[in-house]
């Protein structure tokens, strides 16, 4: 992962499903990564405290500064799940996932699901910010497919809810991870204005930082 500034490269290991355990994490780390993510966490599973889940959230000091993602569709179960999440982890960073495309999650309305409801997008970030006391972020896609690309209008949006910044991945749900990124949207995102906070464009494993 690699976050670029305009003063210096920054390596940034993104979050993915399977694959950013806390073993990969602290590996990444030791071969320089600046900051690490968890695996995303259903907010439904930790509000239940299901076991699985929860062993998601075990951090050690050496891997930090860390941000653990979590992901849902219900405002208070995520706001409950992120209350679980900083109490249990104390992460650097919580990070909300509207970006998931695959069916399990967008197709229940999660990840990037949430695109399709943005008022409820929205309600769930706003109370993520005013529950907890770290930075919340979020990550997600242009839009829902090519007819619905929401992402400059959305991203004002959801600064507008507090978040401390966002992370863009420049294909919509309907692309899943095939075709062409469509990196000038998420251009346009950071050069509105009316943006101040750090925006960063999404390649798989990898993050470009355009602030």
């Amino acid at each position: 992962t690699v976050l670029v500034t305009p003063s210096r490269v920054i390596s940034m290991l993104a979050p993915l499903e399977d694959v950013t355990d806390i073993g990969f994490r602290l590996l990444c780390r030791r071969l320089g990564a600046s900051m690490v993510y968890s695996e995303f966490v259903a907010a439904d599973a930790l509000v239940r405290m299901v076991n699985r889940s929860l062993e998601k959230l075990t951090v050690c000091e050496e891997e930090r500064p860390v941000a653990i993602q979590i992901y849902g569709k219900d405002p208070v179960a995520v706001r409950d799940a992120a209350q679980i999440v900083v109490e249990r982890a104390r992460p650097d960073v919580l990070d909300l996932n509207f970006g998931c495309p695959v069916k399990r999650v967008a197709g229940k309305g999660a990840g990037a699901g949430m695109l399709q409801n943005v008022p409820l997008m929205l309600e769930i970030t706003r109370s993520v910010v005013e529950a907890v006391k770290v930075p919340v972020t979020v990550k997600t896609r242009l839009g829902w497919d090519d007819s619905h690309k929401i992402i400059v209008s959305l991203a004002e949006q959801l600064q507008d809810c507090g978040i401390a910044a966002l992370t863009v991945h420049g294909r919509t749900r309907s692309q899943m991870y095939t075709g062409q990124a469509d990196w000038t949207l998420i251009g346009e995102v950071k050069r509105n204005p009316r943006m101040n906070i750090p925006v960063i464009g999404w390649l798989y494993l990898f993050v470009l930082a355009l602030s």
